[in-house]
């Protein structure tokens, strides 16, 4: 069974930056075809996606609101999952969850929070003056 723990989330002011890990377990013998995501729930919002990575290939995708502003990446025994975020903005503010599934294809990760089955528990990250 895949187990995963976010940590890292707290509160930050408005262009600073903080840095959630995600420590993955239990990954059974296929795991090299799992794929990493991140994702968010506002209050009174859905959960989006955020960014997500192949542990096969590395290969990362990024919501449109979070370009160049967050990064996405594991550790080298692929283990552990960060996002660094950078320049966070208040509407950053959220609870962030990590998310992993096995991918079947050498499409690109997915997110879409339907196509993932194993979830942690979540870190609230809160950007305020």
């Amino acid at each position: 069974q895949v187990q995963l723990v976010e940590s890292g989330g707290g509160l930050v002011q408005p262009g600073g930056s903080l840095r959630l890990s995600c420590a993955a377990s239990g990954f059974p013998v296929d795991s090299y075809y799992y794929a990493i995501g991140w994702f968010r729930q506002a209050p009174g919002k859905e959960r989006e996606g955020v960014s997500c990575i192949k542990r096969s290939d590395g290969r990362t995708h990024y919501a449109d609101s979070v370009k160049g502003r967050f990064t996405i990446s594991t550790d080298s025994a692929k283990i552990t999952a960060y996002l660094q975020m950078d320049s966070l903005k208040l509407e950053d503010t959220a609870v962030y969850y990590c998310a992993a599934y096995r991918t079947y294809t050498w499409a690109m990760c997915s997110m879409v929070d339907d196509d993932y089955d194993y979830w942690g528990q979540g870190t609230q990250v809160t950007v305020s003056s």
